[in-house]
């Protein structure tokens, strides 16, 4: 489909990452999941291209401009591989990088920023807890004032590149129940205190790393406090806009890999003497796929517009991570169906996408958490 919204500088940052994927991840992307791990040489030449300099400043190694479009464009284009687990294990620092430029001391951001952006460090955002994932407000790890200090006891669970990151951005309550009590801090990965074990067996994200973290009377320095006391809710919700919005342009990548490998597999394969393209049933299977695709494209392009524009458009990235997650099972089951016996054997893209399609589904917000939250956001 043609986008009303390409522009030349979009259109050649496409192609730049397009060659990059092809050449640098793509032939190598199986093999990587099935090993269940990424190689960090990967994060530094990714992090060459400055696809994760997008909104931060040129002297913190930034782009010093943003583009939600050219955001969408990274993840679609990564999308393509099939390889959920990979843009996972890569982009779990962008979901940290944001609050570290806005609420971090000048100390913190001139010391790690160009280390993230460049793709030489990583860094994660760690929010959820075992008794509590999109309901933000219930979490329980607890970080006490003692002097100079902060004590930190709790844990966190599901945080995306937990075992190999550097640095951690982590909630933890200071004040009473709610939403009102809670406090974002950094966190150096070396801290005494900070434990940190690996989820494995997962059915999705083979080769991103999850883990579980642990903090035992963990103390980091008072400076250490991102933002005001008791006031970080509102900058965690705030990010999980752009982490919607990366995902859903991942998703988008994903759909259009399964109607690539439908239609070569329905132009090679033959039944009854009849290329399998052929057939109304697969043809219609294949339009359904297409104009599934058509509609998240334009969705995201909207939501993209509005953030450029200056909107914080929460129902529609809400309604948006939920329609294209649908649409992504849509696609993933059909292209699985067209696909047949070759669809299930591994190494193939479908079957990737097959596996990943729920994580897509729940990771940064579930369907059902959308949709709530859209509704809400309508005032009802």
């Amino acid at each position: 489909m043609l986008n009303p919204f390409d522009t030349p500088d979009r259109v050649e940052f496409r192609k730049v990452l397009r060659n990059f994927v092809s050449k640098e991840i793509m032939p190598y992307c199986n093999e990587w999941d099935e090993e269940g791990r990424i190689p960090w040489e990967l994060h530094q030449k990714t992090g060459e291209l400055g696809v994760w300099g997008f909104g931060i400043e040129k002297k913190y190694g930034g782009l010093g401009m943003d583009d939600c479009f050219m955001r969408v464009i990274f993840n679609e284009e990564l999308g393509l591989c099939g390889t959920g687990g990979v843009s996972a294990a890569m982009n779990g620092r962008m979901i940290s990088i944001e609050p570290i430029q806005r609420l971090a001391s000048e100390e913190i951001k001139s010391r790690v920023l160009p280390e993230i952006v460049s793709g030489r460090k990583g860094s994660s955002l760690a929010i959820t807890e075992p008794s509590c994932g999109s309901d933000v407000a219930g979490l329980t790890t607890s970080a006490r004032k003692d002097g100079n200090h902060f004590i930190i006891n709790g844990s966190k669970t599901f945080i995306t590149g937990g075992m190999t990151s550097d640095y951690f951005v982590v909630g933890a309550r200071t004040g009473g129940p709610g939403l009102e009590g809670i406090s974002l801090f950094f966190l150096d990965a070396d801290t005494e205190g900070l434990q940190r074990t690996p989820l494995e067996k997962k059915m999705g994200w083979w080769c991103s790393d999850q883990a579980t973290l642990y903090f035992n009377n963990l103390r980091v320095p008072a400076e250490n406090l991102m933002g005001d006391e008791d006031n970080g809710f509102i900058s965690i919700m705030e990010n999980f806009n752009y982490e919607r919005l990366s995902l859903s342009g991942g998703v988008l990548g994903m759909m259009k890999a399964c109607l690539e490998e439908s239609i070569n597999w329905a132009k090679e394969r033959y039944t009854f003497g009849k290329p399998l393209i052929s057939r109304q049933v697969i043809r219609h299977k294949i339009a359904d796929m297409s104009a599934k695709i058509d509609a998240v494209e334009a969705y995201l392009n909207q939501v993209c517009w509005l953030f450029n524009n200056g909107k914080k458009p929460i129902a529609e990235i809400s309604k948006l991570k939920f329609f294209a997650s649908k649409a992504l099972e849509f696609c993933a089951s059909e292209a699985m169906q067209i696909l047949g016996g070759a669809g299930y054997l591994r190494g193939n893209r479908v079957e990737r996408i097959y596996r990943e399609v729920k994580v897509m589904a729940i990771g940064g917000g579930s369907e059902e958490i959308m949709r709530d939250l859209a509704v809400r956001q309508m005032g009802l």
